[in-house]
């Protein structure tokens, strides 16, 4: 008998990616209350804004990812800011250090196309 689990895999893949990310995200919070900011503004929307999409992808939405509310919906801001960073942040620089925002980028797309699967807000809201 063959046996699957999509949806404990779902899981793993929901909290280590969410909680790694949470490692960039809850820094970028914190700043929000040590002075003045100083962001980068890779598209030039200006500093404050730039950090706070920063936020939102890097901490708001990672946590209701993880949690597995609006799944599909909170990897959409993290797959943005995972692009900005891999793709404009650190587009002149080797593949070593825009590695790391790729494969989050690669883990939320992975997300957003299979969902959060039972053991989510999402999920139980189905059953």
């Amino acid at each position: 008998m063959k046996r699957n689990f999509p949806d404990i895999g779902l899981l793993v893949l929901r909290i280590g990616f969410c909680v790694m990310m949470l490692t960039h995200g809850i820094p970028k919070f914190q700043s929000l209350f040590l002075g003045p900011i100083k962001f980068a503004d890779p598209i030039g929307l200006g500093q404050p804004l730039s950090l706070s999409l920063a936020i939102i992808g890097e901490a708001v939405a990672p946590l209701l990812v993880l949690i597995g509310f609006k799944t599909r919906w909170a990897t959409i801001p993290v797959i943005i800011t995972m692009l900005v960073a891999g793709f404009i942040v650190h587009a002149s620089d080797p593949i070593g250090v825009k590695e790391k925002s790729i494969l989050y980028l690669i883990g939320f797309i992975a997300i957003f196309l299979m969902g959060p699967g039972k053991f989510s807000i999402d999920g139980f809201k189905k059953q």
